[in-house]
């Protein structure tokens, strides 16, 4: 095989494994069975074996993981990643949205509400289509690159699909399913090695290693939330629609409420589907709609 027709055929390969990738994760209409995707990342990989300079930083094989590093980079976050307020009664709730009330002048208020994943927030940057880095909350001004170790989740696309969004920065949450967890804690007791705590504290020790191909290993998955800068769209609806066009997950259950009464009746039958979730968590999350209104 000559240069030119690696390179050829490693495109043609790449396109296809990164297809096949988004029919799977996002939107679960697999067209091919999992030994034939591994035999086309295989030949994907004996490819860049012989010719290096043929390897991407988008490329499939990535998600494998590389070399260990010898420590992280960190990244200054375009837009500050704040922590969440907390509220924990009815009555407070309540109270919290007859302060919206009176701030916006009016009684109805569209809010959304979605579960509070029990993961490690994460920012990640998409320019041109391509996975350009990830990075850890830190301090929220600044956190660790873990790029290599988000490459590894294979719900995470390393190029979008082109016929929507390229580039934004989005926010959202790493954690471990609890099916996952309960199998690799099993294999550590196995192993003779140290049982993990629980799904958070074992996704948030798996981000800081800095051998990837050790967190490849690991069941990391993710979901997102919201966007850094949101100037593009009005509302949370919209950042919900440009997750689905870019082809990331978004929250498995969401409800809209515009009175108190409302919010309420979502938070408790959150309370009782949480436990159908494939991952924890920790309570919910509930955001004013507009983001006009949000400013005010």
């Amino acid at each position: 095989m000559t240069h030119a027709e690696a390179a050829s055929r490693a495109a043609v390969l790449s396109a296809e494994l990164h297809r096949h990738n988004r029919l799977y994760y996002a939107e679960a209409n697999p067209e091919i069975s999992d030994q034939q995707f591994d035999a086309l990342l295989r030949e994907l990989q004996a490819i860049e074996a012989k010719f290096p300079d043929l390897l991407t930083p988008d490329s499939p094989t990535q998600r494998v993981g590389g070399a260990p590093l010898e420590g992280f980079k960190q990244i200054k976050h375009t837009v500050r990643m704040m922590s969440l307020d907390n509220t924990y009664s009815e009555e407070e709730l309540t109270a919290f949205f007859a302060r919206v009330q009176k701030g916006l002048g009016r009684e109805k208020i569209d809010c959304v509400i979605e579960p509070k994943v029990d993961g490690v927030a994460i920012a990640i940057r998409y320019e041109n289509g391509m996975l350009k880095y990830g990075a850890t909350r830190g301090d929220g001004q600044t956190g660790d690159d873990v790029t290599n170790n988000l490459k590894t989740i294979k719900r995470l696309p390393l190029r979008l699909p082109k016929e929507g969004p390229q580039t934004f920065e989005v926010r959202g949450e790493v954690f471990m399913t609890k099916a996952g967890f309960a199998k690799l804690n099993q294999e550590r007791e196995e192993a003779g090695e140290a049982m993990f705590a629980n799904p958070r504290n074992s996704t948030a020790g798996t981000l800081k290693l800095l051998d990837s191909k050790i967190v490849a290993k690991r069941p990391l998955d993710i979901v997102f939330y919201g966007l850094a800068e949101a100037s593009a769209v009005e509302s949370q609806t919209d950042v919900y629609a440009l997750l689905d066009a870019a082809g990331l997950r978004k929250a498995d259950l969401i409800w809209h409420a515009d009175s108190a009464e409302g919010l309420l009746h979502a938070i408790r039958e959150l309370d009782e589907k949480r436990k159908a979730l494939p991952y924890e968590t920790d309570g919910a999350v509930i955001k004013v709609n507009s983001f006009a209104d949000q400013r005010e």
